[in-house]
């Protein structure tokens, strides 16, 4: 049936009808999910963890081995077969991580595969909505006496008026489904960036355990070397190696605001809070050196006012009007000192950094604002069995592992330790062109530092 306005031809009835028909095949068509994908995935991914499972097999067996050569008398020779074995255990760990890397290769191409056809559906789908809405305001712009006047007999009325209301339906039906797709894009979009994050953190890990490879290697060959000569003169290597070891573990770890504790103590502390919290003991250090640093570059501040909260900078006498948040922080950091019987005028806390918004205020070793610190006084007085001193080094190195686990560092893995030492510093994730990303970057070049270190003392012992 057709009728006519202003010269415009439009269509009612049937040829509503057919747009119904062809708007139901094409829904049909754009929402059926391909499955071979899915079917090739679980065929890799069985063949992958066969794969892993007899690399994980090997392991097991290189480290009973090496829990065996460990135990013996320090030889020449049997220190050679150690080295050896943590060389093969290594490149086992390699191995079993590329094959993680096939696999999340696998499901990182399935997961753009998926977005890109979630695109294109929502893009088609938009497509039949605008043609829709046209097709809607073509009806619009008829009355119901034009309806009337240009019909033959009732029936065709009714089907008309019918067309109108599929027409809307349709068009209410396909917002929503848009409105899924939309939903359904950005979830797969947010699992795509989680397996990417996993496959850079995973090659982090290789380079690191090529790194030790290579490190293992060179002390091999100069295992060697000495095999060409006497036990006598090992005996000389190793006496040596554990001056090393001992000269580490007394070598003074500096906290900020705290003097310095022997890194032997510092180790100590941060080995029990990843035990308490599953961070690693080397990030939890790395946090700390980190403040420390910062400590020595922009110095420390005294309270001048109780009520303003304004500070001085003990170095350079500057004022800062934002010194200790005046509501959030200055109440509580006279009530922790008031438990710990210190003086808050003369308790050293961190000015502001200089172009950051924002107040200064932190305190101890770890640098925690005080509402944060009042935070874990209860978790911490559990853990100790008395008021946490945010200056007492052990007191602060649990702090430290309470706040980075709860900013997700326990997941382990580079990505989710940087934005957990941005989180520590911001407290948001790690963002480019933010000063947290800085941070968060050179918190874990300490972390390696201090991780060889660690691997130093544990192979000498």
């Amino acid at each position: 049936m057709k009728f006519f306005k202003h010269g415009k031809s439009i269509f009612l009835g049937g040829v509503s009808l057919t747009y119904a028909f062809v708007f139901f095949v094409m829904l049909a068509v754009i929402f059926i999910a391909p499955v071979s994908a899915e079917i090739d995935l679980d065929a890799s991914e069985s063949k992958l963890r066969a794969e892993l499972k007899k690399i994980e097999a090997e392991q097991a067996e290189v480290q009973k081995t090496l829990n065996i050569q460990k135990s013996k008398t320090a030889t020449i020779q049997g220190d050679i077969n150690v080295l050896s074995n943590q060389i093969y255990g290594a490149e086992l760990d390699i191995r079993k991580k590329n094959i993680e890397i096939s696999r999340l290769k696998d499901i990182i191409s399935l997961k753009q595969n998926t977005v890109e056809e979630l695109d294109n559906k929502m893009e088609k789908s938009k497509s039949i909505l605008a043609e829709l809405i046209r097709r809607s305001n073509e009806m619009d712009s008829v009355s119901v006496p034009e309806i009337v006047l240009s019909t033959k007999n009732l029936t065709d009325f009714f089907v008309d008026i019918d067309s109108v209301a599929t027409l809307g339906q349709q068009l209410e039906e396909l917002f929503y489904q848009i409105q899924d797709l939309r939903g359904e894009t950005e979830i797969e979009k947010e699992q795509l960036k989680t397996q990417q994050s996993k496959e850079f953190d995973i090659k982090k890990e290789i380079e690191s355990k090529k790194n030790v490879i290579a490190s293992k290697k060179n002390e091999k060959d100069v295992l060697l070397s000495y095999s060409k000569q006497s036990e006598a003169t090992y005996a000389a290597v190793l006496a040596k190696k554990r001056q090393q070891a001992s000269a580490i573990r007394t070598a003074l770890f500096q906290l900020r605001d705290s003097g310095g504790i022997p890194f032997g103590e510092a180790l100590d502390y941060a080995q029990k809070a990843s035990r308490q919290t599953g961070v690693r003991a080397a990030f939890i250090l790395g946090i700390l050196k980190q403040e420390t640093n910062i400590g020595k570059i922009d110095g420390s501040c005294l309270i001048v006012d109780l009520e303003s909260g304004k500070t001085k900078s003990i170095n350079y006498g500057t004022i800062f009007s934002n010194g200790i948040h005046p509501t959030r922080d200055l109440p509580l950091v006279q009530n922790i000192l008031g438990n710990l019987g210190r003086n808050p005028l003369e308790t050293k806390v961190s000015c502001p950094l200089d172009g950051v918004s924002g107040y200064g205020g932190a305190i101890g070793p770890s640098q925690f604002i005080p509402s944060t610190w009042n935070m874990f006084i209860p978790s911490l007085r559990k853990i100790f069995g008395v008021y946490p001193n945010p200056w007492n080094p052990e007191h602060a190195i649990m702090g430290t592992a309470l706040l980075l686990r709860d900013n997700g560092a326990v997941a382990g893995g580079y990505t989710a330790e940087r934005n957990a030492a941005c989180r520590y510093y911001s407290g948001v994730p790690c963002q480019e062109g933010r000063g947290n990303i800085f941070y968060g970057k050179s918190v874990l070049n300490h972390a390696a530092s201090i991780q060889k270190q660690i691997d130093f003392l544990d192979d000498v012992d």
